[in-house]
């Protein structure tokens, strides 16, 4: 039976390979990971008000731009060692699909619009974007490969988004747990994505990537251990005592139940599935991890802008 292609499919089948590649390799579907820029502006109030939201949603843009260069350039570096991995060798870079002077053109050109569009629009966006760019390419070539470093530079890297979303508008109530929040679960999924590739690739772990000789699972376990009770934590703290939340007579306390099942969720598709190697894939892959995630934006809307 022939499978029946959808029209963007067909549309898809039409565009040079070499575009297809780079599209691949930009990530459009990791951009998800820049929607923390928003949670200042959702836990401010002031969602709803056009210049602010215009604002944020730029700098969503211009991050997503940024974060796809980081992409490319860290294909680049791991072409080489990408090209033995079982499923990485299938990436455009590694494949041959995009030629490395298109991912090296591409890269240099995402990373000059990014920053001279955050120069333009805003200069204290423009240092953010900067630190982020410069984080993630010593990630790329120095960092990855150093332990515990690794898993901290991929948390100060949504830190940062959160900061980006922050230096746009003009905040009244934002609290600083808001930033640990974002960081410890950004080291939750950190380590539990490490605690997967060293199961998955399993004797060929070092080859693929040598941090891993660096690695344990009972190491991992711990780390894991020690960031799930600091992310719950800081997050009911934090729905405590916020300016914001206070204002509102606590209520966001309502919302626990769905990060406290969010995070149950997550560990028990890593653990017991054995799954939870890309994050941002598994969100829109398990329906109840899905479902939560939904439900809490929804409440902590409804906690923030209508009761």
């Amino acid at each position: 039976m022939e499978t029946v292609k959808t029209p963007l499919k067909l549309l898809w089948v039409t565009i040079p390979a070499p575009v297809r590649g780079l599209i691949r390799t930009m990530r459009p579907k990791q951009w998800t990971k820049n929607g923390f820029v928003f949670a200042g502006i959702l836990f401010d109030q002031q969602l709803f008000k056009p210049d602010p939201f215009a604002r944020v949603l730029l700098t969503f843009v211009l991050l997503c731009l940024a974060s796809s260069a980081i992409y490319i350039v860290n294909d680049l570096v791991d072409i080489e060692r990408d090209r033995t991995h079982p499923k990485k060798r299938n990436r455009p870079l590694a494949s041959g699909q995009l030629p490395v002077v298109g991912g090296v053109t591409a890269a240099i050109l995402l990373m000059l619009i990014a920053l001279v569009g955050s120069l333009l629009f805003s200069l204290p966006l423009a240092a953010v974007v900067a630190i982020y760019l410069t984080l993630h390419i010593a990630y790329s070539f120095w960092l990855k490969n150093v332990v515990i470093v690794d898993v901290f530079a991929v948390a100060a890297g949504y830190i940062l988004r959160v900061i980006a979303g922050v230096v746009v508008i003009d905040i009244t109530n934002f609290s600083p747990w808001l930033y640990v929040c974002a960081g410890l679960l950004a080291l939750f999924l950190a380590v539990g994505k490490r605690r997967q590739e060293l199961i998955m690739l399993a004797d060929g772990a070092e080859t693929h990537r040598p941090i891993y000789r660096e690695y344990n699972m009972p190491l991992l376990d711990d780390m894991l251990r020690m960031v799930t009770t600091g992310c719950v934590l800081t997050y009911m703290l934090y729905t405590i005592e916020a300016q914001t939340i206070r204002s509102n007579g606590h209520r966001m306390l309502l919302t626990i139940p769905f990060v406290v099942y969010g995070v149950f969720r997550y560990l028990y598709l890593i653990h017991v599935r054995g799954e939870g190697s890309a994050p941002d894939e598994l969100l829109f892959k398990d329906i109840p991890l899905l479902m939560t995630v939904i439900l809490w934006v929804s409440s902590a809307g409804i906690m923030l802008y209508v009761l």
